[in-house]
């Protein structure tokens, strides 16, 4: 057995969009505006509500918020406070190495009980004596590299003052044997190499780049501190060559344990090849881009670039977020950053092959001045974080673009729901890639069809809209004045329904199989044979009709469309078109539209039709001689026109031409008056359905009801579509009986 779960809806569940709903959903908007593309468009921009998905609107206020939380959160000038606070502490620890060790040459060379007050001084628990220092605390040797003077006085290979072979076991008392003489000068020694370092230290330069730039080649007395630095510089190293190359995932593995004399030479031979391609682009030669893939795509990590152009874009955003950067920093922090990074290219020998490639990408990507964001948040951010934001905020801006584009009408590229997915998650991807795809399960359910650049309606999509709109009509009548076209008089004559009814006598004999086999069981009771008596007999329905031409004539007035009536006319027409395509196919209609002149409109492109924007008048008289004509084609059953309107007659023909007036003149309202005796001898009924109840309208009408007897409906838009399918169901009621 399955099992199933069932939830509440929370508003976060997603459904399969089904084109039936989507039509649905586009079928009001197709029906005032006749354009399939539009109405998707539209679509597009607000979403279906009833399904749950959002559109593109709401995705770019979702993206906006993302952006507004990540500007509140973070502090984008801690990148380089971090920094300044990694160089504090290397400076910390080195200060504190430099007394640490002077002290324990202090401790070596005190004579026993003498009160120097440096002995007496509090040491710190972790850096034990003399005797357990670590061969590293030992001062330096005369051919390391110090970072400050030397002393100027004799030194061994241990950087201490010599001794002299007549001074051996004058020491006693001394912790190593030495000599008074010997231990003042090492004392001497130790302190005037503390004092330089210490000057060093101090003088460094205040500029973060400056300051670790002249530490390079500084002897630390503190191996903590050096390890640290060492570090640090290791970092920067890597985050200032991944500025630029963002995929150099592998390359760079070795720089986490410092950067090789090897892969520097590498990576500046990979700048100079980069920097040669670029140089043959702008000089209109064809780069060998094979050759450059070949030698350093492994350092580009699993996924290279697969052309000079792909690379050149991903330069190019690389080199616009560090720009960006730049600009959301502080001036102060600002000067320190690019002090700093300049420091570091100089450092890994690369300065002046990125003052060549910032030269070429700004000829080849000529932009205007890159994006700055107000960050401030408190939360703090290292370098190579505070670049993973500019990325993303960079994203987000081509994403947001992107979106408004689709708001224009442009595809939703497959890139976009990637991003979307990065972005936001998962649900927002889904209901992204929804978005994209509504066009594309329209035309895979056979509702629509591109024609070139054109997107329409199929056939079949015509019929699913009339079949909607007639059942939105429905939907409002009331059972029991229609209920389903039915007739309680059985036919003969008739299409047969899908109800059934036990069988009487003097019944056509349309057997039901499936009900009276039923029936039977049901009375036996299982088992064979089945024995079948009169009494389960059970017959279809059948229903007693004639046929009717009919002739629904639309007004296109610009009156019409600017009200909007026009929609709930054209929902009608479509409705009325399905109801006889399905349940009275001997039927026939035309539909005809008039505003200035009256022509036929034909079935399949009554979905797209719309009203007049441009033509003045509502010639009547036109409307009702086409009519004639095509009513004229058929021989017997009904006949009838149907004429939607809000107006009086305005124009008429002369001599095959528009004439318009308004108000209208005594001679527009007898030429129309005159087709309207015409339809009348011709046996032909018209049923007028007003939107309007002007003084003038109803006088006309009135006086068009007296001639040719038939009704007039006074109707609100809302109502209308109840009052034609009534009046013409009634009609059909009246003849069958």
């Amino acid at each position: 057995m399955l099992g199933y779960k069932y939830s509440g809806w929370d508003g976060t569940q997603t459904l399969e969009l089904d084109a039936e709903d989507i039509l649905d959903a586009l079928s009001d908007d197709i029906l005032e505006q006749g354009d399939l593309r539009q109405a998707l468009r539209r679509m597009t921009q607000r979403g279906m509500r009833g399904q749950n998905l959002m559109g593109l609107q709401e995705m770019l206020q979702r993206i906006k918020q993302r952006r507004q939380q990540q500007l509140e959160r973070y502090n984008l000038d801690s990148s380089v406070d971090a920094l300044k606070e990694a160089l504090e502490e290397i400076l910390r620890l080195e200060q504190e190495g430099i007394q640490r060790r002077l002290d324990q040459a202090r401790n070596r060379t005190q004579p026993p009980g003498d009160n120097d007050p440096s002995a007496d001084q509090p040491q710190d628990p972790s850096q034990g004596n003399a005797e357990t220092s670590e061969p590293g605390d030992q001062p330096p040797a005369s051919g390391a590299r110090s970072g400050a003077p030397r002393s100027q006085g004799q030194q061994g290979q241990s950087g201490q003052p010599s001794q002299s072979p007549g001074s051996q076991g004058q020491g006693e008392g001394y912790p190593d044997g030495i000599s008074p003489e010997q231990a003042q000068r090492l004392r001497e020694f130790m302190e005037r190499m503390a004092a330089e370092k210490l000057d060093f230290l101090k003088g460094l330069p205040p500029e973060l780049g400056g300051a670790l730039t002249k530490l390079k080649d500084y002897d630390f007395w503190d191996s903590e501190a050096k390890q640290k630095y060492d570090e640090l510089m290791d970092q920067l190293k890597q985050q200032m060559a991944q500025q630029m190359f963002q995929g150099m995932q592998q390359g760079m593995q070795g720089m986490q344990q410092g950067m090789s004399q090897e892969q520097m030479q590498a990576m500046r031979q990979m700048m100079q090849d980069l920097n040669q391609m670029l140089r043959d682009r702008l000089e209109g030669l064809e780069p060998n881009f094979e050759q450059f893939t070949g030698q350093w795509g492994e350092a580009f990590g699993p996924n290279p670039p697969q052309s000079l152009d792909e690379l050149l874009d991903q330069l190019q955003d690389r080199a616009q977020q560090m720009q960006s950067l730049m600009e959301s920093l502080s001036p102060e922090q600002r000067a320190e950053l690019q002090q700093l990074s300049e420091s570091m290219m100089q450092e890994m020998g690369l300065q002046d092959q990125m003052a060549e490639l910032a030269a070429s990408l700004s000829q080849l990507f000529p932009q205007d001045r890159p994006s700055d964001y107000q960050f401030r948040g408190d939360d703090p951010v290292t370098l190579q974080e505070a670049m993973r934001l500019m990325e993303e905020m960079a994203k987000t801006e081509e994403l947001e673009a992107s979106l408004k584009r689709a708001q224009t009408g442009a595809d939703i590229p497959d890139a976009d729901v990637a991003a979307m997915r990065e972005l936001l998650g998962e649900e927002e991807a889904q209901q992204l890639e929804n978005l994209r795809d509504l066009a594309k399960k329209l035309e895979e359910a056979g509702f629509a069809q591109r024609k070139g650049d054109r997107l329409e309606l199929t056939p079949r999509g015509i019929r699913k809209l009339g079949q909607k709109a007639l059942r939105d009509i429905f939907e409002k009548l009331k059972k029991d004045r229609v209920g389903n076209h039915q007739l309680e008089r059985r036919g003969v004559q008739g299409d047969s329904l899908q109800e059934t009814k036990p069988y009487e006598f003097g019944d056509p004999f349309l057997l039901d199989l499936e009900k009276t086999v039923r029936n039977a069981v049901e009375r036996g009771g299982p088992g064979i044979p089945v024995r079948l008596g009169p009494e389960d007999f059970e017959i279809f329905r059948t229903e007693h009709q004639t046929q009717c031409t009919t002739v629904l004539l639309l007004d296109q007035s610009r009156s019409m469309g600017y009200t909007g009536r026009f929609l709930a006319a054209k929902k009608v027409a479509l409705a009325l078109q399905s109801l006889i395509r399905g349940q009275f196919p001997r039927d026939n209609l035309y539909v005809v539209g008039f505003s200035a002149y009256a022509t036929e409109i034909k079935q399949d492109d009554l979905a797209k039709v719309t009203w007049n924007y441009d033509a003045s008048g509502t010639n009547m008289q036109h409307a009702l001689m086409l009519s004639r004509q095509y009513l004229a084609k058929h021989k017997g059953g009904t006949k009838q026109i149907i004429m939607v309107t809000d107006g009086e007659p305005t124009a008429h023909l002369e001599r095959g031409y528009a004439y318009f007036a308004y108000p209208p003149t005594h001679r527009t309202i007898q030429e129309t008056l005159r087709e309207v005796r015409r339809c009348t001898r011709e046996g032909i009924t018209i049923n007028t359905f007003m939107l309007e109840q002007s003084y003038y309208l109803v006088e006309f009408m009135g006086q068009v009801a007296k001639l040719n007897r038939g009704r007039v409906f006074y109707s609100s838009p809302e109502s209308l579509g109840q009052y034609v399918l009534v009046d013409y169901l009634g009609q059909k009621k009246r003849k069958a009986g």
